[in-house]
């Protein structure tokens, strides 16, 4: 297969629709200007708003989102496939009147080809005093999901999906090449376990890794971490921004570089059931 380019697309996504689109168009248009046929960007790529109250008065069903409508657009006039890494939108579920945390895959015609709903919500307690409950707007995803593409099977993770590997593990086994982790990274977080995570997710899939990530310190006084990278199937970091200023990374994927990886260590085939510990 011969060899895509692609670039990740590192965002600081304001707190309203509007102002979220303007703020991303011009870096996925310098992403296809430079050659990209696969562009990807961040978790929440439509708004960041911490504030539930907030957040009601601009969420919307998937199709009436105008940050979704407006990169299905744009992603048809560049004639590019676009990975909408989630975009914050009401689930639609009866009874349940939490958002779901959605990535949208979007071909070079502008149709969503495949979507998928964050399955880890990040509620923790960080050692800064941090303390996050997405749980408590954000309905977590049922299902893994894989995406075809004219490239080749890519599998959908958002985030705090990370530090799950058997998630990673399944998409693999499943036929993904290649694997997407749009994220927003607390700062302590990812100062701390950022890279080392996304290199260990790529050695044991030998998958390329795809990372975009929110940086800097946005509207809602949160602060993200940045650093989008792309890991290489055999664990080496191929492209990295070292900063968290909004961006646009470049990388060409190496297929070969997934055989040539799962050739020197078959792990995928070498997965045994086991019962639980004593």
């Amino acid at each position: 297969m011969a060899p895509l380019p692609i670039a990740l697309v590192q965002t600081r996504t304001p707190a309203s629709p509007e102002a979220a689109l303007a703020h991303v168009t011009p870096l996925i248009r310098q992403a296809a200007a430079g050659g990209a046929k696969l562009i990807l960007t961040p978790e929440a790529t439509n708004f960041l708003i911490r504030d539930r109250d907030r957040r009601e008065t601009v969420l919307a069903l998937q199709d009436d989102d105008g940050v979704v409508t407006g990169l299905r657009a744009l992603a048809r006039e560049l004639g590019v496939w676009l990975l909408i890494g989630s975009a914050i939108v009401k689930s639609g579920v009866a009874g349940d009147d939490r958002a779901a945390n959605r990535s949208l895959l979007i071909d070079d015609r502008g149709d969503v080809v495949a979507s998928y709903d964050k399955l880890h919500v990040f509620d923790v307690d960080l050692p800064t005093g941090e303390r996050w409950r997405e749980s408590a707007a954000v309905r977590p995803g049922d299902a893994a999901a894989i995406a075809g593409t004219p490239w080749g099977p890519l599998g959908l993770t958002i985030c705090y999906d990370i530090r799950f590997p058997q998630l990673y593990r399944a998409l693999a086994r499943a036929g993904a090449a290649m694997i997407a982790v749009p994220a927003a990274f607390t700062v302590p977080t990812g100062e701390a376990h950022w890279e080392i995570l996304l290199r260990a997710r790529a050695i044991e899939t030998g998958c390329w890794i795809l990372a975009p990530a929110q940086g800097g310190t946005h509207e809602d006084g949160r602060r993200t971490w940045g650093r989008s990278t792309v890991v290489a199937p055999w664990g080496e970091v191929v492209a990295k921004l070292d900063h968290d200023e909004p961006d646009v990374l470049f990388a060409t994927l190496d297929f070969d570089a997934v055989d040539r990886a799962r050739a020197a260590v078959p792990q995928l085939a070498h997965d045994r059931e086991f019962g639980d510990p004593a």
